[in-house]
C-alpha cells in the first residue's frame, strides 16, 4: 500500500496494521473479483439490450402527475423489467413503498379466503410474519381466512422433499420461496436450487403459483428465478435493481395474471396498471437499473472481502470465504451484543451521510427484538448502499450488505474492524 493511501486511511481513523491486514486479504481476491466482473458484464449487456429493444427515449425519463394516464416511461420501464426477467409482464411502481410491501401485495392479490400459503424453506423474513399472520396484525392474510403452512429446511440446509410433498394439499395455492437468508444463519438459495424446488412443487401440484422473494439476489448470477420456472419474482428498488439511485419503489415480474392481480390490488379494481403517476422519478429508475449490474458487483466484492477478513479472525461467517455467492448479504456471528453494535458503529462511521451518528438498537416495527441498523445513505434505508443490521438476540449475528463502489465497501469493512479493535473484541 502506497504512503499516500495509507495516510488517507489514517485520516479516516484506520491504523496502519488494520489497513495492511485488509490489503493482504484484498490482494488474494483479485482472481475471484475478475469472475464477478464477468457476470456484471453479462448482466450489463442484458439490461442494455432490454433498454434498446423497448426503444427507451428521452421522453420516457419525464414523469406524469395526477392519474398518470398514458405514462410512456412507466409502460416502457415495466416492459424492460419483463424482458430482463423473461416474464409476461411486470409492475414497477414508486407507489410500492418497500420490499415487504411488494411481497405483501403479491401475496394478498393472488390468494383468496380458504386457500393456503406454503413456505418450503422455513421461517420467512421477520416483517412477513405479520403480513402472513404468524404474529397477529391488522389486515394480515390470516384475518382474511388464508392459512399458512411451513416446512423447515433440513439440518444440512437441504430441502425436506417428503415434508414438502406431504404439506401440499388441495388448498395450497401459492408457494413463497425466500432466496436470501433474512435474519437466519442458513445458506442463500442459488437460482439452480430454486429451479429444482419449483420443478418438484409443480410435479406435485402443477397449478400452484411459485413466488420468489428475490431481494438482494438480482444480477448476482446470470439467470434469475423466472428463468427456471418461478411464476413471480418480487423485490425492492432500493436494493440491487435500483442501483443506488432509485429513491423508493418495488417490482413484481411474472405471469400476466399474477401481475394484473397485483396491479388491481395496488390501485383499484377496474383501474389496475392504467393509473399511477410517476412524479418525475423515472429517470432515476432507468439509470439505476442501468447501473445495477456493476453496483451489485461492488456489493458482492465487499461481502466477499468481509467474509475473508472475519473468517481469518476466527469468527463464523455465512457464506464462508470460498463459497459461491447468490445474494449480496454477509452474515457474521459474534456471539455477543457489544460486537454487533461495535461492527455497526464502524459501518456508520464510514458513511457519506450521517457518519457522525451513533446507531443504537431500537424496537423497529415488524420485528420481535430490538434491531440495530447502520445506514448513512443517500436514500434512507437503501440496503444496496453500505449498510449493516441485526437483531439484538442470540446468536448475535450481524448482516452486512451493499457498497455502491468497491473502494467505499472496502473502507466500510476496515472501519468495522477498527471499531472492534478499539473496543477490544478483536485483539491484534
Amino acid at each position: 500500500m502506497n504512503k499516500e493511501l495509507l495516510e488517507m486511511y489514517k485520516n479516516l481513523g484506520i491504523t496502519q496494521k488494520t489497513a495492511e491486514f485488509g490489503e493482504e486479504i484484498a490482494a488474494k481476491l483479485k482472481e475471484r473479483f475478475a469472475k464477478i466482473d464477468e457476470v456484471a458484464e453479462y448482466n450489463q449487456m442484458k439490461v442494455l439490450m432490454a433498454l434498446q429493444k423497448n426503444q427507451v427515449s428521452e421522453a420516457c425519463l419525464h414523469g406524469t402527475t395526477g392519474y398518470g394516464y398514458n405514462d410512456l416511461g412507466r409502460e416502457k420501464l415495466e416492459a424492460v423489467y419483463a424482458d430482463i426477467f423473461h416474464t409476461e409482464d411486470a409492475l414497477v411502481r414508486p407507489q410500492i413503498t418497500c420490499g415487504t410491501h411488494a411481497l405483501a401485495l403479491a401475496l394478498m392479490s393472488n390468494l383468496r379466503p380458504g386457500q393456503e400459503l406454503l413456505s418450503p424453506v422455513g421461517k420467512p423474513y421477520d416483517t412477513l410474519e405479520e403480513v402472513i399472520g404468524i404474529r397477529p396484525s391488522k389486515g394480515s392474510l390470516a384475518e382474511y381466512g388464508i392459512t399458512y403452512a411451513q416446512v423447515d429446511l433440513l439440518p444440512d440446509g437441504g430441502f425436506d422433499w417428503e415434508g414438502i410433498r406431504a404439506a401440499i394439499n388441495e388448498r395450497t395455492h401459492l408457494v413463497t420461496i425466500q432466496r436470501s437468508k433474512g435474519y437466519q444463519t442458513r445458506h442463500t438459495l442459488s437460482v439452480t436450487e430454486i429451479g429444482e424446488l419449483v420443478s418438484f412443487i409443480k410435479s406435485v401440484k402443477p397449478d400452484v403459483i411459485c413466488m420468489v422473494d428475490n431481494c438482494y439476489g438480482e444480477f448476482v448470477e446470470t439467470i434469475e428465478p423466472t428463468d427456471v420456472g418461478a411464476d413471480m419474482v418480487v423485490g425492492s428498488l432500493i436494493k440491487n435493481p435500483g442501483g443506488g439511485l432509485a429513491p423508493i419503489g418495488g417490482y413484481i415480474a411474472g405471469k400476466k395474471e399474477c401481475v394484473e392481480n397485483a396491479a388491481y390490488r395496488l390501485t383499484s379494481p377496474g383501474l389496475g396498471k392504467e393509473v399511477g403517476a410517476s412524479l418525475g422519478i423515472l429517470g432515476t429508475f432507468f439509470q439505476g437499473l442501468f447501473l445495477s449490474p456493476t453496483v451489485t458487483a461492488s456489493a458482492l466484492k465487499t461481502a466477499i472481502f468481509a467474509a475473508n477478513i472475519y473468517e481469518q479472525l476466527g469468527f463464523s461467517v455465512l457464506p464462508n470465504s470460498t463459497e459461491s455467492r447468490h445474494d449480496i448479504i454477509q452474515a457474521i456471528t459474534f456471539g455477543k451484543a457489544e460486537a454487533v453494535e461495535g461492527f455497526c458503529r464502524g459501518i456508520q462511521a464510514a458513511a457519506p451521510v450521517d457518519s457522525y451518528v451513533t446507531p443504537i438498537p431500537w424496537d423497529m416495527p415488524g420485528y420481535d427484538a430490538p434491531v440495530i441498523m447502520a445506514a448513512g445513505n443517500f436514500v434512507s434505508g437503501s440496503s444496496i448502499e453500505l449498510s449493516a443490521d441485526g437483531p439484538i438476540k442470540p446468536p448475535y449475528a450481524v448482516y452486512f450488505q451493499g457498497g455502491l463502489t468497491w473502494p467505499h465497501g472496502k473502507l466500510g469493512i476496515l472501519k468495522s474492524l477498527q471499531s472492534l479493535v478499539d473496543i477490544g473484541v478483536v485483539l491484534w
